[in-house]
């Protein structure tokens, strides 16, 4: 008996976390500047507001690259995704995939700005088009990058926010997709280029097609990491290493409906022990 209440109990808790996990992912802001309309084009050294330790390099400054990512190392024009867990580049990236802001979306901005009440630097890629950008396409993607300075807790400490409101579209038309779709799909994730254990990360459905879209298997909106808010992925950067723990696995539909069957059970016999 008692191992069922615990149970019901547990699962209860799981049928609410959904529930508060509604909150818009990506935040208003980081938009001092707009990149000009381009295709695999790059910002020059841009300036933080605060110093980063990755994986025991220190940076203040960053590269932003139209097609999804940040980099350390120098600008990175590549438009079809590369495998994040071998590359020797500095990199941070949402959604490493072919963008195309030239006729149609918007375009990339990113800046300075606050976040949970702490200085941070972000950008936005808000509605962003695919290559061969078209005013007759119609999927479009939102999505953000905060990196967050948490000196707070230790110099150079900081974390890396991946926030996605919507993805409709996973690869550029140069990289073997078509109308948005198939081919070398995205790939969201980081690395610092040595290839050393525990230095490179690629989330669950990188480069699988149809993984990362709305409504796919690894919907990138409607999972998490390290947060309550659904599309919000939180890693954080403490004394050079990056610490990632497993997310809280989300209940199985089946397992819901069954849980919500048990609890109204529970409560009308409650009812009928009060009458």
């Amino acid at each position: 008996m008692k191992k069922n209440l615990v149970l019901a109990a547990c699962l209860a808790t799981a049928v609410v976390l959904p529930l508060t996990a509604s909150a818009t992912a990506v935040v208003a802001g980081f938009s001092a500047n707009t990149q000009p309309r381009n295709d695999d084009s790059s910002t020059a050294l841009v300036n933080m507001g605060f110093t980063a330790n990755f994986f025991g390099n220190t940076h203040n400054q960053l590269y932003v690259n139209t097609n999804g990512n940040v980099t350390f190392d120098s600008a990175l024009s590549t438009f079809t995704p590369f495998n994040l867990t071998s590359t020797h580049r500095e990199i941070i990236a949402p959604f490493f995939a072919d963008v195309d802001t030239r006729r149609a979306g918007d375009p990339v901005t990113y800046g300075g700005g606050m976040f949970a009440g702490r200085t941070a630097f972000g950008v936005n890629w808000l509605n962003v088009d695919y290559y061969s950008s078209s005013t007759s396409h119609t999927k479009r993607d939102s999505f953000q990058l905060i990196l967050v300075d948490r000196s707070d807790t230790g110099s150079g400490n900081f974390d890396i926010v991946f926030n996605y409101d919507q993805i409709q579209w996973e690869t550029g038309g140069a990289s073997g997709g078509s109308n948005g779709l198939g081919g070398a799909s995205a790939r969201a994730g980081y690395s610092n280029g040595t290839g050393n254990p525990g230095t490179s990360l690629e989330l669950t459905g990188s480069a699988i097609n149809g993984a990362f879209l709305d409504g796919g298997v690894n919907a990138l909106v409607s999972h998490s990491l390290n947060s309550n808010i659904n599309g919000r992925y939180i890693f954080t950067a403490r004394n050079g290493t990056i610490v990632t723990p497993p997310p809280v696995p989300t209940p199985e539909p089946a397992i819901l409906a069954l849980l919500s069957f048990g609890l109204i059970g529970i409560g009308f016999s409650r009812r009928r022990r009060r009458s």
